[in-house]
Parts: structure tokens; sequence; C-alpha cells
């Protein structure tokens, strides 16, 4: 992530937790992650995975698209480059984005917030996702739904992957 990125998700990042009266440390083992990493990333520095966003994003009982909105870069690890394209304020809260996918991508993502749903259209290349033990390959014009508040994983082949990705978040108090 570039340091202008870095700095701007930093204090986001911090004032989404200081609204909530959070101290760092109780942050942090929320998220389960060490305090000096997360001040270290309220500081604009460190290079967070996106399994840390996404932790993070959980504790904080926020979208992931609201915690890394202010970033127009994509965010991206081990093959896997992702950019929020929208946020929707309606209910079921909707956020859109762009996932691409590197040859031979094996990637084990972590459960969102409860009651959240993946929905993804395959726009190229070849791709397996869902939960695990759940699986099921897409070609391009596929779309595949799932529940995504448990580890869910995307495998592709040799070429790269393109894909639509809208996480579809439940409201508070609302049963999945």
């Amino acid at each position: 992530m570039d340091p202008l990125s870095l700095d701007t998700l930093g204090h986001h990042l911090q004032n989404l937790r200081r609204e909530r009266g959070w101290s760092l440390s109780q942050m942090a083992a929320a998220a389960g992650i060490a305090k000096s990493n997360l001040s270290r990333l309220e500081q604009g520095c460190g290079n967070p995975t996106l399994d840390t966003l996404w932790r993070l994003a959980v504790q904080l009982e926020v979208p992931f698209g609201t915690l890394v909105a202010p970033i127009r870069a994509p965010l991206g690890e081990d093959g896997v480059q992702v950019m929020l394209i929208d946020q929707g304020q309606d209910k079921p809260r909707v956020d859109a984005y762009w996932m691409r996918c590197a040859p031979y991508t094996e990637r084990r993502a972590e459960p969102h917030t409860r009651g959240a749903r993946e929905s993804l259209t395959l726009i190229s290349g070849w791709l397996k996702a869902g939960p695990e033990g759940d699986t099921h390959a897409l070609r391009p014009g596929d779309t595949l739904t799932f529940a995504a508040d448990q580890p869910h994983t995307y495998v592709t082949r040799e070429n790269w992957a393109t894909l639509m990705l809208s996480v579809i978040y439940a409201a508070p108090g609302e049963n999945p």
C-alpha cells in the first residue's frame, strides 16, 4: 500500500476506534492483533493484510468498505487485489468491489460479519470459490452467492481471474 493510502487508512481507523471509546489495547485484543501492530497501522506505517483489515472491520462492526472507503488504490497481497467500487447506504447494506486474482492463487478468507453474504460474478478467467467444503467452479458470466460469515476460499488456475464481488451485510439484530 502506498504511503498516502496507509496514512489515510491509519487516521480513519483511529477515528473509528476512538468514536467507540476503545483503547488501542482493547481494539488489538478484540481483533487478535498485537497492540504495537495496531499502533503502527494507526500511525500510517506497517503493511496490513486483507485479513487484518477484515478483522478490524468486524470488531468495529462496520462494513469492510467503510473501513477502506478513504483509500482509492487497490488493496492486495499474495496475488489478490481488491478495490471498493461503491458502497450502498440502503438496507441491506451492500458493498461492491472489483477483485483480481493472479494465476495459481489459493486464498482463504476469514469470516465476515455475522449474516454477511457474498455474491461473485466472474468476468474473466476461471475461479473456484465458496465456503470451505462447498466450493464451485465459475466460468466468465457465472455468479455464485454464499454465506460469507464462515471461512471461504478463492482458487485460480493458469490465468488471472477478474470478478465483481458484492458483500451484502445483515442489518444489526437481523437473524441471518
